[in-house]
């Protein structure tokens, strides 16, 4: 089962994050398929950012709203009244959330909350994408992957922030959005869980990928925190095109496919830190070269892998690219903006067009 792209065009869609890394990357995506896309965010998590370097909002209806403003979100939804809903907005640094663990828990939790309760007062979405993280689950170090109706859990402020929300999103599927009963929203909603998240224009502080970037542009050893650490690694446009082929059967079947989903890589794109960094510095090239980074000391897991069997048996879905070529595409974007910097929007969309051709 493919990604419909026809069945974008026209579709009235609001995405919340979209100033983010992955919020650029969805709105860019939608929006070249000639979706109209309402954004809802705060300022760019990072400077640089995606989303000022591509002029995303040049070409969209675009909101600075916080969505622990439960007033001012629904102001928005009743206004534009979307059809289909993406909520990617979230404090979504793990170090940061030691450091404010209580924004961490008002945006990802209430945050939350106020985008369903949003949802469940217009009443005009048909299907809504609620995004969390691989890191919801309660990890015991399993080398089995998770699956979707594993214990959620959280050592950290971060992760137990969104294991907290798939248990509200849960409950108020379950409680105001059923369809089976009459009385209740008929708005499709699925919670997405995406593995370690990577791809060119991502300049977010303490992420590995940014972090090996920039240093060896400066021609420096990048600090690395745990070398050892396994994470699913899966280029951007991977879990996206899960998100988008849900959300369309969402729109188009009704709450059938309404429950949480895994969108991670294939088993062996399950990689240790230390090959990650060893893989694009080879890929750059300039004899780059890495450290240990002995200053952290917060507890991080050794050991994430999602299982995506559900995803590939019920929808058909499985990631394009290798971990390999994603690392690849990602040195490509970098040293291609790197050299034409206005050009950052074009070098996305030709990478959204190679991903769609293959």
């Amino acid at each position: 089962m493919e990604v419909n792209y026809s069945f974008w065009s026209g579709k009235k869609v609001l995405i919340s994050g979209h100033s983010g890394f992955k919020g650029s990357w969805l709105t860019l995506w939608l929006k070249s398929l000639g979706a109209e896309v309402i954004g809802v965010s705060l300022d760019p998590p990072s400077k640089p950012s995606l989303y000022l370097k591509a002029h995303i909002a040049n070409d969209i209806i675009s909101h600075r709203q916080d969505i622990r403003d439960l007033q001012g979100l629904t102001k928005i939804f009743q206004k534009y009244k979307p059809e289909i809903v993406f909520h990617l907005a979230a404090q979504s640094l793990v170090k940061y959330s030691y450091l404010n663990p209580l924004e961490t828990y008002e945006t990802n939790v209430m945050g939350t909350v106020n985008i369903l309760e949003a949802i469940k007062n217009v009443g005009n979405v048909k299907a809504a994408i609620m995004v969390t993280s691989d890191k919801c689950y309660e990890n015991t170090g399993s080398y089995e992957g998770y699956v979707e109706d594993d214990p959620m859990g959280g050592f950290d402020p971060y992760s137990s922030s969104k294991g907290a929300s798939e248990l509200l999103i849960s409950s108020y599927r379950n409680s105001f959005f059923a369809n089976t009963n009459s009385q209740k929203n008929n708005t499709a909603i699925a919670s997405v869980r995406a593995g370690n998240v990577i791809g060119g224009g991502d300049w977010a502080e303490d992420r590995l990928i940014p972090d090996i970037i920039d240093a060896f542009q400066k021609k420096e050893k990048v600090k690395i925190r745990n070398p050892h650490a396994v994470r699913p690694w899966q280029h951007v446009l991977e879990p996206l095109s899960g998100y988008m082929l849900l959300a369309e059967l969402l729109f188009t079947e009704g709450s059938i496919h309404a429950e949480a989903w895994n969108f991670g890589p294939n088993d062996e794109d399950a990689r240790p830190v230390e090959w990650i960094v060893k893989r694009i510095a080879y890929l750059w090239g300039d004899k780059s070269q890495w450290t240990m980074d002995k200053n952290f000391h917060e507890h991080e897991a050794a050991f994430l892998k999602l299982n995506c069997s559900k995803a590939l048996k019920n929808l058909n879905w499985k990631p394009k690219w290798t971990l390999d070529e994603a690392l690849t595409k990602i040195v490509e974007w970098h040293k291609e903006e790197r050299s034409n910097p206005s050009k950052c929007k074009e070098i996305c969309l030709n990478q959204i067009q190679n991903y769609q051709n293959k």
